[in-house]
């Protein structure tokens, strides 16, 4: 009987309750909320130096001009003010790579090379900001991203999910957007800057997505995962990098630099973008002269 009291009870007090609009969802105070998130450069890059990426880039790191180039990028990221700065290194050889820092300072009129972009550009960023030390954020993992393009060469298989969409993600990358074609077409021809500023292009990130994981998620052989499988070891890396980053101790009043490969600033972004703790600011911006 009881039960039946609390029901009907339940019951008409749900019906008078008043129904959910839109004017009755609260509005977020943004300006607040911002306020209280640590800020965020993102930068992607390609690999100055040897790399085992499938796309290289020519680039002579001892060439006078192109040194002089990277320092005149540097002036101009080291306007963000970083209080923190993450490298593509992996957190157990930050004893090794803060030693060559500290080299580095003793003489930075000659940019160090060893490391290729993170220590031409992070080292240089790292001592016009008046910091003692930078950060190894990387994870290390295997994975095919090239599982797709085996799939499609091999005639005795075939690609059971959805080969045309791949293929097309393959072969035309830029379809709806040409402007963006054109340029990645002449990349070699373009400036260090302009190239930097096309490689963290949104349309450019989302590209490197496709192309380094989503683009498996369309490839299988029969009713297997075989391209998700791949792409979640591309994921899983990105989500160690991420957690490697949040290791470290900071506050809302800190400035986080992120140096690496551009596929992991395009996946970084998307955690980034989604967290309650951070707020990315555009790393265009800092790319402009």
């Amino acid at each position: 009987m009881k039960n039946i009291i609390f029901f009907v009870t339940f019951l008409i007090v749900a019906c008078s309750a008043e129904p959910i609009t839109s004017s009755s969802i609260p509005v977020v105070d943004t300006v607040s909320v911002t306020e209280s998130k640590i800020k965020v450069l993102n930068v992607g890059s390609f690999h100055f130096g040897t790399t085992s990426d499938a796309t290289k880039v020519d680039f002579d790191e001892s060439d006078l001009s192109n040194q002089q180039e990277i320092k005149t990028i540097s002036k101009l990221i080291a306007r963000f003010k970083p209080t923190i700065i993450c490298l593509e290194f992996l957190p157990e050889n930050e004893h090794e790579i803060n030693q060559a820092y500290q080299a580095f300072l003793d003489h930075p009129s000659q940019l160090d090379s060893t490391y290729g972009e993170l220590s031409m550009i992070g080292f240089d960023v790292a001592r016009l900001s008046g910091l003692e030390k930078v950060y190894g954020i990387d994870n290390h993992m295997g994975y095919n991203y090239s599982l797709g393009d085996f799939i499609e060469s091999s005639p005795e298989l075939e690609n059971s999910v959805d080969p045309q969409t791949y293929l097309e993600l393959t072969n035309e990358p830029f379809k709806h957007h040409p402007e963006i074609g054109e340029l990645d077409s002449r990349f070699d021809q373009l400036s260090l800057i302009e190239k930097l500023s096309l490689t963290n292009h949104p349309i450019m990130l989302d590209y490197s997505l496709n192309t380094n994981a989503d683009k498996l998620l369309y490839v299988a052989i029969d009713n297997g995962f075989e391209g998700a499988e791949q792409a979640a070891q591309f994921y899983l890396r990105n989500m160690k990098i991420y957690s490697n980053l949040n290791r470290i101790k900071m506050t809302k009043n800190d400035r986080v630099l992120i140096l690496m490969g551009s596929a992991h600033t395009a996946m970084l972004r998307e955690f980034i973008q989604r967290s309650p703790k951070f707020e990315l600011v555009d790393t265009l911006e800092y790319l402009k002269q």
